[in-house]
């Protein structure tokens, strides 16, 4: 199993431009789009909002339309090209498996990050996916059939009680979404929102143990060096023909403590085998453009 997954990971690089391929034949959703606005905590309600024509000169640069909205902790602060979209919701599509995650491990559903999804043989939409996976894999290589299993088991009752108890709101779940209501149907979240969870989490202030709090904190580890650790999760939907994507997370530098969701969709001279790591790269300009990157 482990030389299989050895190879997986060294070919991870040349599969990423079939990455489109991730989503599986349900994950396409009709309808228009929510025009939510989030109701920030407390500690950010009262923030700054400075605009960044920068953030729009990346964005355009890299022929994706959207927004980039960073938070400054220390300085209380948003910075972002278009508050308007900032303030939109979309489906959130893979981000959705931070508090997934948190709810797996608070219900008993998972018992530990060392547990492991048994694959089945049922072929799937990404060769990665197609051996056991235990949870930070999963996690790290978007699973949606895992993920699919470990909603199916929470139940919508109880989801629906952890997403209430987390303010995590405007997702729509009962017993025939339960498996697909952050990648189709009308759940919506703000890039707003998103900071505002995450803000939240990485504060202790969700209801959450601190062994669930602990496990997710490793888990969304994406980066760690001398200068900084960068945690975060991307995500990837389709309503109808239009794609829409996500990298949402937060960044500790020497300095402050950032928080970032960035949401885009492709313009029509975008080159799609391109979309899974441009969610990436616009983050990391923009960071690199405000200095908190090198």
């Amino acid at each position: 199993m482990y030389s299989k997954r050895s190879k997986i990971l060294k070919g991870m690089s040349g599969m990423k431009q079939y990455f489109f391929y991730l989503l599986l034949g349900g994950l396409f959703a009709c309808g228009e789009e929510s025009k939510t606005v989030s109701k920030p905590t407390n500690e950010v309600k009262t923030a700054k909002e400075i605009v960044v024509q920068e953030f729009q000169e990346i964005l355009d640069s890299a022929q994706v339309k959207g927004a980039i909205l960073v938070y400054s902790q220390g300085k209380e602060t948003f910075y972002s090209n278009d508050f308007r979209w900032s303030r939109t919701g979309k489906l959130p599509a893979s981000t959705f498996k931070i508090p997934n995650s948190m709810i797996a491990l608070e219900t008993g559903v998972v018992k530990s990050d060392t547990v492991v999804f048994k694959w089945n043989g049922t072929p799937r939409s990404l060769p990665v996916w197609e051996q056991d996976l235990n949870l930070k894999e999963a996690f790290h290589f978007s699973c949606v059939p895992c993920y699919q299993e470990v909603a199916r088991n929470v139940g919508a009752k109880r989801m629906n009680q952890y997403l209430q108890k987390f303010n995590y709101e405007n997702m729509v779940v009962d017993t025939t979404t339960i498996d697909m209501f952050w990648l189709t149907g009308a759940s919506r979240i703000t890039p707003f929102q998103q900071i505002d969870f995450l803000h939240r989490f990485y504060n202790s202030k969700l209801s959450i143990s601190k062994r669930t709090e602990t496990l997710i904190r490793k888990l969304m580890i994406i980066e760690e060096n001398e200068g900084y650790r960068i945690s975060g999760k991307t995500g990837w939907s389709i309503s109808g023909d239009q794609n829409n994507g996500w990298f949402v997370g937060y960044i500790r530098n020497k300095e402050d403590v950032f928080f970032f969701a960035t949401n885009i969709e492709p313009e029509p001279t975008f080159e799609m085998k391109n979309f899974p790591e441009i969610r990436k790269t616009v983050t990391y300009a923009v960071l690199r453009q405000m200095g908190i990157i090198p």
